[in-house]
């Protein structure tokens, strides 16, 4: 499932005026959706709890628990339960993930994981495949003109929409670039880990027996 959310600065302003609603549309769905719920003891610590289809409750440290879920077999503990991941970007309206303001902490305290993509990232992938493309991404460039000028007929460069042949050059510039992209985001939660351990729980999850789940 994919959300997507965009914010807008207007002239003359630092940032977008809607951040702070849009972060909290965000938390409320990443806070919302899945069987995990965090709560806060009384020392201010983050825990973690799930109830199994039986009625019994599990709690723990919410990271803890969180690592046992993705790693658990048990179809009661996996029902129902959904790993959310936040994808931001753009300092105008975030900060950095060094310079959290109040819109950055609340998605941090909310999403499962939460990256933040870099200037340096968004400046490398307008200059690979926009600027100064190689032939094989071309029609990458060519879909996004054909979409963004004053003569524009159709958008065939969007989340939901996008050319064939600019698809397929997308795919394969990722692919091939694997290692480089993620160099391009920086993992604000949770501390201390990489895109590596999410890439990880993506693929451990993704070979759950999800269709045996009622």
């Amino acid at each position: 499932m994919f959300e997507c959310k965009r914010v807008g600065v207007e002239e003359g302003m630092k940032k977008g005026p809607q951040t702070i609603e849009k972060a909290k549309q965000g938390s409320y769905v990443a806070r919302s959706v899945s069987a995990l719920q965090k709560i806060r003891y009384n020392n201010g610590t983050l825990g973690g709890i799930i109830q199994k289809q039986d009625g019994t409750f599990i709690n723990k440290d919410y990271y803890t628990l969180l690592n046992e879920t993705i790693k658990s077999n048990d179809i009661q503990v996996l029902k129902n339960f959904i790993l959310t991941i936040g994808i931001i970007s753009n300092h105008g309206n975030w900060f950095t993930s060094e310079n959290q303001n109040k819109e950055l902490k609340v998605l941090s305290q909310s999403y499962d994981w939460l990256v933040f993509l870099t200037d340096r990232g968004i400046g490398e992938f307008i200059t690979d495949l926009l600027i100064k493309p190689k032939k094989e991404n071309i029609s990458i460039k060519e879909a996004f003109n054909k979409s963004y000028n004053d003569n524009k007929t159709g958008n065939i460069f969007t989340k939901v929409k996008i050319d064939y042949y600019a698809d397929m050059a997308l795919t394969n510039y990722f692919k091939k670039n694997e290692t480089k992209i993620k160099l391009w985001f920086n993992v604000i939660t949770p501390i201390n880990k990489d895109l590596y351990e999410l890439k990880n729980e993506l693929i451990l999850l993704s070979n759950k027996k999800w269709w045996g789940i009622n």
